[in-house]
């Protein structure tokens, strides 16, 4: 799959549960391209910003969309990638404060 397949095949089913695509598209390009290499690497898409350990159960947590997505959408209007954002985040209604990890240090260090 393409990149640009992924972005509209996502955009689809993500926009009507609230989660958008960074405005950035280029940066959106970039992420969806490492989502695509981690699946060819792992078999499975996990977070392109986060070091997976290459086995599904430890990584469930950061198969994307992550778990993490839906609160750090709540608090900072996005996700610790900035790959999926809130509608306010986009519209600058909002600051774009970082977006602290919040996967457990143990989950980490495998």
């Amino acid at each position: 799959m393409e990149r640009e397949q992924l972005y509209e095949m996502l955009k689809k089913v993500q926009e009507p549960k609230g989660y958008y695509f960074n405005s950035d598209k280029e940066r959106v390009l970039e992420l969806l391209e490492a989502l695509i290499i981690n699946k060819k690497r792992y078999g499975y898409m996990s977070c392109p910003c986060r070091l997976a350990a290459g086995d599904r159960e430890k990584d469930s947590d950061i198969v994307c969309p992550c778990a993490y997505r839906a609160p750090d959408v709540e608090a900072y209007g996005s996700c610790y990638c900035n790959l999926y954002v809130s509608k306010e985040w986009n519209e600058e209604k909002i600051p774009h404060n970082y977006v602290p990890e919040r996967r457990p240090p143990e989950k980490i260090g495998f």
